[in-house]
Formats: structure tokens, C-alpha cells, sequence
């Protein structure tokens, strides 16, 4: 979609820009390439404009992707232009053109009937992907019953049957009863009438009126507490005198109003500045990623990194990393780290759209990593997929995937920027002996303490009319208040001391308390966090904090440093074994004791019993966080699953 368009090497069927046509040349002696020039045009038969009765039915909660929300950008259409182009005099041939050797032609012919790279990857994806928005089709629709009670409900002109709201309506399939829907935790929506008819009746199924159409309808199943698809909903309908055919959709569906929340409520209008009149930018380092899917982890991620200088100048310029990769650079990771570097500091993709008459423009065009999602994701359980992922998890495993390609000549490791070494201090409460363990990171995990929010009278009274607005079922929108925690808060909290239980002390040879801290041995020139926003609730449910983190401009990190053993300190002995021996006289560590607890929880997380115990063995049994960080750093350990007491484990 640029100006100059594509160029696909007709040898090795790679697309390439016109600014690396030279090194391509240079690379292989290829020279002739068909051209592909992609040219935006308005849409005449778009929706919206098109006296469409029925808009394309949303699917999937996204914007801007097949089955999502379309923006006004829906309304552009794309009319292809095809060359052959002989490099490096660029002499051009217009296609079609029989003309031309017909071993061309049909390479030209294969190219434009191929699937496009991100297409094939998308369908290879969809293989093993989980999809939120997917309806199955609820059990009680086949045999539903309904009552004969001669209700006929008009097609418009709708109110709940307990209250005067007239939206939000859900019509029960069963008797036809019009009841308001849920209420949400903003005090918007509905006063809960339908799920309380269901309580009173369980009477399972209901239509979202406004939402009915020819295609469908949104229909929620109260007994599988999850929205459905009724493949008999017409006949459902036409039993209360409703001709489905004759339906048109004059509410949002559910979806849509998903996608309306999430954009008017919560942590997203703060992260868009919703109030806010922001002028677009456009230049070097200031080029938008496009979403790909639920990509958006990976994208804030690479936004971060090349931030930073020092990282950045790894890769960009790409020149020297393009002259060295190999002949198919699609499957390089450093040849794509630099297409992602050239993509977001050269400046040449940060520019306004273009427009068109009666089409609103977007900002900027933005660059699409479907490429370099598709490598870094490759063999991966999670990252393979389109599922939404964790940005903590992928900077880890981008981190990890930058150590082992790291074979850039004359260049510092982009990750080097990055590690810091992080020193554990365990102190037995009895003996009062103490133990200091090292370890290798790239991050730090910052708990949010909530008892230290600065605005926790504000808290308390918004929790206080929010409650009393649920139990008078006061419809009225209540501003949120959320605990602001700063974060120096969040630091004294990660170096605060934690009482470890069960541990076994080698001073005393017996298990007794611990305390644990935890400090930066080393400080790495770019310290990255993260904010734990996760907790379980008393019934181990995870739920996230809704919590605004103040970060200032300036912080003093100076009580973060780790001080090492002190002179009025002792060591604590070293963890050795109790041995035993067996009938046959062979020794074994079946002495040894563990934590049963602790145990199963690394178990439960894919590793093997005898990793486990090699972890909590070389961590002094100090709790699951701590072993999990050994094996972390230890999983390569060719090792680490043998049998563990037959010899000493290596630290």
C-alpha cells in the first residue's frame, strides 16, 4: 500500500521495498520482479452509505479485523496495479501481456492467485486458536418449551414489564415475558429483571430485543450463563406472532456494546485520553503499529524497546544486519528485528493517511508485523496463536530469543541494557544466620499495595454510594474512584521482608520460620517493571486490581541496593542431605523434606518432580517464587530432570 508499491522477486517469490531492491540484486543477481502496486479507492458498495438494510453482523469483540468493528476505514477499497519490472534499468511492462515469455506468465498467475503470507499464517493459526466470541449452540433450543398463553408481542414499541426502561429489553423465549437486562458495576444498564424472572421461573432462554434480524439475534442462555445461538430462533419468535424476516436491528448487540464499554469506561479512556484534544505525530519513532488480532501485547512491548537507544542501535540502521542475513530473511531473527527497527525509526511509514472524499482519514497508516509475530510465535504454545497473551511473558521470551541469536559482530547485546542481578537474603528466625543467593533477571515484579493508596477515604465512600446505589437499584451512573498507590510504595513493598514458613534451617537442622527480602545486587542502565495487577479473591478466583499507579517523573532507587553479607553476619551452613542407606546399601536422600505444597504447585506448572526438587533443594525450600526462579534460569541444565539424591544437584 505505499507509493512505490511491491516488488516480488520472481526467483525466490520474496516481496522486497523499493529502497532494498539494490541489496537484493547485489545478494542473489535477480533482476526481475513483478510489481504490485496497490492504489486506495472508495467503496460504493461499503455499508453504511449503501441503503444496506441489514449491517454485516459483528462477530468478534475487535476493531478493525475480519468479524470485529469496522471504522470508517471499511468504506476504502483496493484496486491492484501490475507490472513487470526489470532491475536495475526498472524498464516496466504493464500486465496483462502476452507478449512476455509464458514461463513469466505463469508466475505472475501463481502469485496473484496465492494466498498472502499473513492469510496462510492466519488459518495455520486458527487451527489451534481459542476464540472468546465463538457461540455454541445452546442445548435447550432444539426442545425448548413454550407456553400457550396467547402473548403476541409487537415488532417495536418495547418496555420491561416491572419498570419503565425501554432498553436493554430481552424477551423470555419460553412465555414471551419483556424484562430489563443486567445492571453494570457503572450503574448503567438494566435493574437485573430478566435474570431474576429466570431465578423465580428458570425459564432458560431469552432474545435481545433490537438486536433481531434476518441472521439472527443475540440470545443469553441464564442456564448456561452464556451467551448462544439458537439455530430454531425463528420459530421461537414466530410462536409470540414476530416474523423474523421482517426484523431490523435498532439496538446495539452485546458485542457492540462491549466494544463501546471498553472504549468509555475503565483503564482504556485513560490510556486513550478520551477527554483529551491530542495532536497526531508523525516522524521517526513515532510509528503506530496495526493490530493484528489480540497483538496488543506484542506491540506495546516492541514500542518500549526501541525506545531506548541503546537497544534501538542494535538494529537500525539494518543495513549491515540486511547485507549479512540469509538468502530467505523471513525466518532471521535479527534480519526481522531490523525490519521492525527500519518500520518504527526510519520514519519513512509514519505519515498521515491519505484521504479520500467523504471517507474520514485514520492518523497514520501505521506498519503491520504479521512476519515478525509469525517467527518470534513459531513452535510456541501461546505465542503461536491469536489468543491474547501477557506482555510480561512475551518480553521474556523476546528477551530470550535476543541471548541466543545474539550474533551481531561489533554491537553490544541489546539485552545486556536490560540485566541486573537480584540478591535473596533468607534470615532463620532462630539461629538468626543468614543465607544470600544471586540471580539473573531482566525485570522486576513490583506488588501494588492497596493499604498504601493516598486517596483511601475517596475509596471507601465511592464503595460506600456504590453499594447502596446496587441495593436501591439506582440506575444512575456513579463516577469511578479508584485507590492511587505511588509507586515508591510499590518498591518499599518488593524489598519489604515476607515470612516464609517451613523452612528448613541447616543451622538448626530442624524447619522453623525464615524471612525473606529481596534487593538489586547490580542495576541495569534501563530497569524494567512490572505492575502485579493479578490477586486471587478468597475463593482463589484471579481478578485484577482496578488501581492508577502514580509515577513520577524522578524516584530515588538507592534503598533497592542490595548490600551483601554484612561483618556481624553468619552464614548459614550449607544445605546438605541427611543420607540413609537402603536395603541393598546404596545411598539415598529420602530424608530430604519437602514442602508438599510448594511441590505441587511447580508440578502443576509443567515441570517434573525431580526438577522440583532439585529447585527447592538448591533455593533452601525458601517458597515457590524463589524456585520457580531457579528453574527459570536452570531449564537448560542438561540435568535437571535426572533423578534427584543420586549425586549432589549442581547450584
Amino acid at each position: 500500500e505505499s507509493d512505490t508499491g511491491l516488488y516480488v522477486c520472481l526467483n525466490t517469490f520474496l516481496g522486497v521495498g523499493k529502497d532494498f531492491l539494490a541489496l537484493h540484486y547485489q545478494k542473489t543477481g535477480n533482476q526481475v520482479f513483478l510489481h504490485i502496486l496497490r492504489k486506495k479507492i472508495e467503496d460504493e458498495n461499503a455499508d453504511g452509505d449503501s441503503g444496506e438494510v441489514h449491517p454485516k453482523k459483528i462477530t468478534k469483540l475487535g476493531i478493525g479485523i475480519e468479524g470485529g468493528y469496522m471504522p470508517e476505514s471499511s468504506k476504502i477499497a483496493y484496486e491492484d496495479h501490475y507490472s513487470i519490472v526489470v532491475y536495475p534499468s526498472l524498464q516496466s511492462v504493464s500486465l496483462p501481456n502476452k507478449e512476455l515469455p509464458e514461463v513469466i506468465n505463469i508466475a505472475v498467475a501463481a502469485i496473484q492467485a496465492a494466498d498472502s503470507a499473513s492469510r496462510l499464517e492466519e488459518l495455520q493459526a486458527a487451527a489451534g486458536t481459542w476464540d472468546g466470541e465463538k457461540r455454541h449452540v445452546s442445548k435447550y433450543a432444539e426442545n425448548l418449551v413454550q407456553l400457550d398463553n396467547g402473548v403476541k408481542v409487537s415488532p417495536r414499541n418495547w418496555k420491561c414489564s416491572r419498570c419503565d426502561l425501554k432498553e436493554n429489553l430481552w424477551m423470555n423465549l419460553t412465555d414471551g415475558t419483556i424484562l430489563c437486562g443486567r445492571k453494570f458495576f457503572d450503574g448503567s444498564g438494566g435493574n437485573n429483571h430478566a435474570v431474576e424472572y429466570y431465578q423465580q421461573t428458570k425459564y432458560p432462554l431469552a432474545v435481545k430485543l433490537g438486536t433481531i434480524t434476518p441472521s439472527g439475534g443475540d440470545v443469553y442462555s441464564y442456564a448456561e450463563d452464556d451467551m448462544v445461538e439458537d439455530p430454531y430462533l425463528a420459530k421461537h419468535l414466530a410462536h409470540f406472532g414476530i416474523c423474523i424476516t421482517q426484523m431490523e436491528k435498532t439496538d446495539k448487540s452485546m458485542l457492540e456494546l462491549e466494544l463501546d464499554y471498553n472504549q468509555r469506561i475503565g483503564e482504556w479512556s485513560v490510556i486513550q485520553e478520551s477527554d483529551s484534544e491530542l495532536s497526531p505525530l508523525c516522524g521517526p519513532g513515532y510509528t503506530g503499529l496495526v493490530n493484528l488480532g489480540n497483538s496488543c501485547y506484542l506491540n506495546s512491548v516492541l514500542q518500549v524497546l526501541f525506545s531506548i537507544d541503546e537497544f534501538s542501535k542494535s538494529y537500525f540502521p539494518p543495513n549491515s544486519l540486511f547485507e549479512s542475513c540469509p538468502s530467505d530473511p523471513s525466518q532471521d531473527f535479527n534480519a526481522q528485528m531490523a525490519k521492525v527497527a527500519y518500520g518504527l525509526l526510519s520514519g519513512k511509514y509514519s505519515m498521515p493517511a491519505p484521504t479520500l472524499p467523504n471517507i474520514k482519514s485514520i492518523d497514520q497508516v501505521g506498519i503491520k508485523l504479521n512476519m515478525f509475530k509469525s517467527l518470534v510465535g513459531k513452535g510456541h504454545q501461546e505465542f503461536s496463536t491469536k489468543r491474547q497473551q501477557d506482555a510480561q511473558e512475551f518480553f521474556l521470551h523476546l528477551i530470550n530469543l535476543i541471548e541466543r541469536n545474539n550474533t551481531i559482530s561489533n554491537t553490544p547485546n541489546p539485552a545486556h541494557f536490560l540485566k541486573h542481578q537480584i540478591e535473596e537474603r533468607v534470615e532463620c528466625s532462630r539461629s538468626n544466620k543468614v543465607s544470600y543467593m544471586t540471580r539473573t533477571e531482566y525485570l522486576i515484579p513490583l506488588p501494588i499495595p492497596l493499604d498504601k493508596a493516598t486517596n483511601i477515604p475517596e475509596v471507601l465512600d465511592y464503595e460506600e454510594r456504590k453499594r447502596k446505589a446496587e441495593a436501591n437499584n439506582d440506575t444512575s451512573r456513579i463516577e469511578i474512584v479508584r485507590p492511587q498507590v505511588p509507586l515508591e510504595a510499590c518498591f518499599d513493598a518488593f524489598i519489604s521482608p515476607e515470612t516464609v514458613g517451613d523452612f528448613y534451617s541447616t543451622a538448626i537442622n530442624a524447619k522453623t520460620t525464615a524471612y525473606k527480602s529481596t534487593k538489586l545486587k547490580t542495576f541495569p542502565d534501563y530497569l524494567m517493571i512490572q505492575l502485579k495487577k493479578f490477586t486471587f479473591d478468597d475463593n482463589w478466583v484471579p481478578k485484577k486490581l482496578d488501581v492508577a499507579v502514580e509515577v513520577p517523573d524522578r524516584i530515588d532507587l538507592s534503598r533497592l541496593r542490595a548490600t551483601g553479607l554484612q561483618p556481624h553476619e553468619e552464614k548459614l551452613p550449607d544445605f546438605k542431605p541427611h543420607s540413609s542407606d537402603d536395603s541393598n546399601g546404596n545411598s539415598s536422600s529420602s530424608s530430604i523434606s519437602f514442602d508438599s505444597n510448594v511441590l505441587s504447585q511447580l508440578c502443576e506448572m509443567g515441570f517434573s518432580v525431580n526438577a522440583c526438587k532439585r529447585a527447592m533443594f538448591n533455593t533452601q525450600n525458601t517458597g515457590v517464587e524463589s524456585a520457580l526462579n531457579w528453574l527459570f534460569e536452570h531449564q537448560g541444565d542438561p540435568d535437571i530432570n535426572d533423578p534427584f539424591g543420586q549425586e549432589s544437584p549442581s547450584a
